[in-house]
């Protein structure tokens, strides 16, 4: 029955609360086909993990340094021997950047959501309304189909 979903309350409960929730079977495939429906209404997505992302809002909407492991290699000098800082650019602010014009919006599809803090989820909430043109999916866990809330009905 899996393969009769058209994703249209999923895709209209998206456009409605901006961010959303998702629990899914653990053997996969309903995340490649809800993002499928996602793109052929004309949504660009974005994936990325949870893991390892330090602040939220650095990470996404701004310019930020990062030190990667220094593997042996200190600086030099005066300054602290902890390595280098590198600035990368704003992941989703860039994505944005380069949109199609013809796209609806990003959706960022965030895995491993369950590790996140409350404060985390907060600002993944409020992100639909600081950016218009962005919609967020966070999956938060297992279940045994695949089912939605809304993100501040979770938090």
């Amino acid at each position: 029955m899996a393969l009769l979903t058209t994703g249209k309350t999923f895709i209209k409960d998206l456009e409605s609360n901006g961010a959303i929730a998702v629990r899914m079977p653990l053997e996969g495939g309903f995340e490649g086909r809800y993002e499928r429906r996602l793109k052929t209404v004309g949504y660009e997505t974005m994936n990325i993990t949870a893991r390892g992302l330090g602040d939220l809002s650095s990470y996404l909407t701004a310019v930020h340094g990062v030190r990667p492991a220094h593997l042996g290699k200190k600086t030099l000098g005066s300054s602290a021997a902890v390595g280098y800082t590198y600035f990368i650019p704003p992941m989703l602010t860039y994505r944005l950047e380069t949109m199609s014009s013809q796209a609806k919006g990003m959706v960022l599809w965030m895995i491993e959501g369950h590790i996140l803090s409350r404060q985390e989820l907060a600002y993944l909430v409020s992100l639909p309304t600081l950016e218009p043109r962005v919609k967020v999916v966070v999956e938060m866990g297992g279940d045994r189909s695949f089912s939605w809330q809304p993100l501040a009905k979770l938090i």
